[in-house]
């Protein structure tokens, strides 16, 4: 695959700077020092970008959620490029199924996100099957836990949204490379054209050398925002960017007989590895529109629209089980690596596979009084389209290999073809929704509102014939209480619902490709936010999260399995943070998370009374920014992470060991020749610890992955 390099990127570059507003020191917020690095709370302006629209345009503070902002300056000194290295910012997120040179998911609360729903543009849905890139984002809110009246049809872990940069007066340059020479340009170029219309574009290109042998990759980002202020009540945000990117996708390690972690596993090593392997080469576009009307003080509309296209060129020689290995046990299924280390390699091929996500989304907000009751209300309606073409896919055995061997042998592809692209899923959700926050006096808010969401979601087979109809309604409603005996502090206590689709069987069960009841998820929220002074925020939240428990129940069928629906999968769970500035010269975000997740009443003694798969008991996450006194330009940056023993199999008895991982880094901020420069140093897995990162599955298959080693960043922002 061709990707345009740096030329076309200077040259649009050079286009953009003549435009921007601004004398020979240009404001380049990137470059300052700011603080704190992550911040719980918002003013009550214009806001309509935020995760949490749907709680009547309040401020964080006032928000009866738990809400983690992760602000540009954090990004930039951490040099976060992927979702897998976005989740390490807090102790709620993990992984789950995010290899090397693929696209990533994540867990919130130990629930994984769905792709189709869970990751979100300046509040509008995209398709999760693309690499977020963060060049362009000014800031990332992970809002946590139910949000149906956010979203709708969700998974009930929460949902990530992605906040876009807006046009100012900003001309910067970074480069950067890493230990493995890896190679990394952006441009970010602002300004205003008039004083109501604005533009900003940020551009990126990366040549990656990866840590996993065979695993080099490279990707071009270019995206352009703009606004215009039409009238003072009238205001139109436009977004739109686009990503190429192509890298070998590296394959996970599995338990070997279902029942051992594998010893002496390498984290640089390419399961399956085949010199026919092609990269897998990911074409994402998103583009959102948001207009906003004031009528008045007291009422506004605001109208959004967002397209999400990603097409993926799937390519992989895919280390997966060991149906052909003759180590394999007898009468043990075979979707594990044999114990004896081997394991079967698979030519996968997939091109074209396309999917596609359309929202729209209308809504009024209002306050007026009752007496003395004051009231916020929104009002709304939306609908989302998600569409998914694929062809009919090339997934070949092509021979055996071993996780001792450096290399695999080499083994001559599939002659297969795949065959034409055909439609696999028509989804729609109509939603109508509503939510009213009440003040009743000083202290207490009163926040009520549901969301009714009709699904109508259609699956064809390979030959285009439809093989699913599944259409339903539910309200789904949202309510929570609010107590704030000083301006400080606030308390709440909150219950919503969620609807998530159902799982679809695997392949090796009894029911292959049956695709199970959709889920209704109900969660109790208890929380409490406290300001110290205006640096340090101080948050906690105890909730429970119950969801109907789908899993492959062991039984006498000729599979072995049946994929059911049976029971409950209930997390309870404790979540500590505190963000802000410690002194002058000190900052921190640190945040802990506790949680119990367990399956109940399943009808399978086995898989209860324990942890469930890839939800470890205790997470942490600190960071700390540490200017020097004595040397007020340099800053010592550094990190932690602790993961308890996770859980690997379903019956409990298998886990992976727990570890500690630690981070460290350098700022360095100079004025140099009137322009702002910024050097930034930062060191991943310091002491180049081995750690199992995931256990989390994909398709009904488990796999497990190694934490990336040490690897250090260097990087420098200049102010143009």
């Amino acid at each position: 695959m061709n990707l345009p390099r740096t030329p076309l990127l200077l040259a649009l570059a050079a286009a953009l700077v003549p435009a921007a507003r601004g004398a020979d020191l240009p404001d380049a917020p990137q470059a300052k020092d700011l603080a704190p690095v992550r911040v719980e709370g918002q003013t009550h302006g214009d806001r309509h970008g935020t995760a949490v629209d749907a709680y009547g345009n309040a401020s964080l503070h006032d928000t009866p959620a738990a809400v983690t902002v992760v602000a540009r300056k954090q990004l930039d000194d951490r040099q976060i490029r992927t979702l897998s290295e976005l989740a390490r910012e807090d102790a709620s997120l993990g992984d789950n199924y995010a290899p090397v040179g693929y696209y990533q998911d994540i867990a919130i609360r130990g629930y994984p996100l769905d792709l189709a729903t869970g990751l979100r543009f300046n509040n509008l849905t995209i398709a999760g099957e693309q690499r977020i890139a963060l060049e362009d984002k000014q800031q990332v809110e992970v809002l946590k836990g139910l949000a149906g009246l956010q979203a709708g049809v969700m998974e009930p872990g929460g949902v990530v949204n992605f906040v876009s940069k807006r046009p100012a007066d900003v001309r910067e340059a970074t480069l950067g490379t890493d230990t493995h020479g890896s190679r990394y340009g952006a441009l970010d170029v602002g300004g205003w054209l008039t004083p109501a219309f604005g533009l900003r574009a940020n551009l990126a290109w990366e040549d990656t050398h990866s840590y996993v042998q065979h695993a080099d990759g490279r990707r071009n980002f270019y995206a352009i925002a703009a606004d215009w202020h039409i009238t003072p009540a009238a205001t139109l945000e436009l977004d739109s960017d686009y990503q190429a990117s192509a890298q070998r996708s590296v394959s996970g390690y599995q338990l070997l007989g279902g029942h051992a972690i594998p010893q002496h596993a390498d984290p640089t090593r390419m399961l399956g590895f085949e010199p026919w392997q092609q990269p897998v080469s990911i074409h994402a576009a998103n583009t959102s529109a948001r207009f906003s009307y004031a009528f008045s003080d007291d009422w506004r509309l605001r109208l959004a629209a967002g397209h999400s296209r990603s097409v993926i060129d799937d390519n992989v020689a895919f280390a997966y089980g060991c149906f052909y290995s003759p180590a394999c046990i007898s009468g043990e299924p075979g979707n594990f690596f044999a114990p004896n280390g081997d394991y079967d390699v698979y030519d996968y091929r997939s091109p074209g596979d396309t999917r596609i996500d359309d929202e729209a989304r209308a809504t009024l907000e209002g306050h007026f009084d009752t007496g003395t009751v004051s009231h916020q209300l929104t009002l709304g309606t939306s609908a989302f389209r998600r569409l998914n073409d694929q062809r009919a896919y090339v997934y070949d055995y092509v021979g055996t290999a071993n996780i001792a061997d450096r290399d695999p042998p080499y083994f001559a592809p599939s002659p297969n073809q795949p065959g034409p692209s055909e439609r696999r899923l028509t989804s729609w959700q109509h939603a109508l929704f509503a939510l009213d926050r009440l003040h009743l006096g000083e202290q207490w808010q009163l926040v009520a509102g549901g969301r009714f969401v009709r699904l109508h979601e259609r699956a064809y087979d390979n030959a285009g014939a439809p093989e699913r109809d599944t259409r339903m309604s539910r309200a789904l409603p949202q309510a929570a209480v609010l107590w704030q005996p000083s301006e400080p502090l606030t308390t709440y206590l909150s219950y919503s619902e969620g609807l998530s689709l159902g799982m679809e069987a695997p392949y090796w069960t009894s029911n292959d490709g049956q695709m199970l009841a959709p889920r209704l998820s109900r969660q109790l929220e208890a929380g409490v936010k406290y300001q110290v002074g205006d640096a340090m925020e101080l948050t906690g939240a105890l909730y429970r999260i119950r969801q109907p428990y789908q899993f492959a129940q062991p039984d006498a069928s000729p599979a072995g399995f049946t994929f059911v629906q049976h029971g409950e999968e209930v997390h309870t769970g404790l979540e500590l943070g505190a963000h802000g500035r410690i002194s002058e010269n000190l900052s921190l975000t640190a945040s802990a998370s506790m949680i119990r997740a367990r399956a109940q009443d399943t009808g399978t003694a086995a898989y209860e009374g324990h942890q469930v798969v890839n939800v470890p008991r205790l997470r942490t996450a600190v960071y700390a920014d540490y200017r020097l006194p004595f040397a007020p330009q340099l800053s010592l940056l550094g990190g932690w992470r602790y993961a308890s023993a996770n859980v690997a199999t379903p019956d409990g008895r298998v886990r992976v060991a727990a570890y500690n991982v630690f981070d460290a880094g350098l700022r360095y901020t100079a004025v140099v020749d009137g322009h702002a420069l910024t050097l930034r140093l930062s060191i991943d897995n310091l002491f180049n610890r081995f750690y199992w990162r995931d256990t989390g599955s994909s398709l009904g298959d488990s796999y497990l992955f190694p934490g990336a080693p040490r690897l250090a960043r260097l990087s420098v922002s200049y102010a143009l």
